[in-house]
């Protein structure tokens, strides 16, 4: 997990440019088919298209490790994180929903 972290955030440092009138965050998806989490870095300037870089896929299939890592991830960034595939599942700690309704891009 400590990996996943040091990889993240060099990437985001890479990615990350403070432009005037951009609007950045981070996305990260849910693949049931394939078993996997997908991080993605977005960014979208002014009257602009929307730029999608993919920036790490977690292979540990596990709810319990994205927890913890998001909640440093938190801790490290203050890009919001937006939440893609996980409607109708619980966080295991603290049994709140992660994702109420569908997104349009499910």
């Amino acid at each position: 997990m400590n990996s996943d972290i040091e990889i993240i955030k060099g990437r985001l440092t890479l990615f990350f440019k403070r432009r005037p009138q951009t609007r950045y965050w981070l996305m990260l998806t849910n693949d049931t088919y394939d078993q996997i989490y997908n991080l993605f870095f977005n960014s979208q300037r002014a009257n602009q298209r929307l730029q999608s870089v993919p920036l790490h896929k977690l292979a540990h299939y596990n709810l319990a490790n994205l927890e913890k890592l998001l909640k440093t991830l938190r801790q490290n960034t203050t890009l919001t994180i937006e939440l893609v595939g996980f409607t109708g599942e619980r966080w295991p700690a603290s049994q709140k929903l992660i994702q109420r309704k569908r997104v349009l891009l499910e």
